[in-house]
């Protein structure tokens, strides 16, 4: 899921992160990154079947 990140460079990033974004800031901010991972997976399934429906018009 990360790639070639392991477990001690993921620990890292989020020691980081709490230090800069503190305890409370960090749900709000994890919540957000989710929301606009929603809506970008949403636009593009909502693109791919755009480019169908035109490919099967064209066929």
């Amino acid at each position: 899921m990360f790639g070639s990140l392991g477990a001690t460079e993921i620990l890292i990033i989020v020691l980081v992160l709490l230090v800069l974004f503190g305890g409370k800031k960090l749900p709000e901010l994890a919540k957000g990154i989710g929301k606009g991972i929603r809506e970008l997976k949403s636009s593009m399934k909502e693109v791919r079947d755009e480019i169908d429906v035109e490919k099967e018009l064209k066929s």
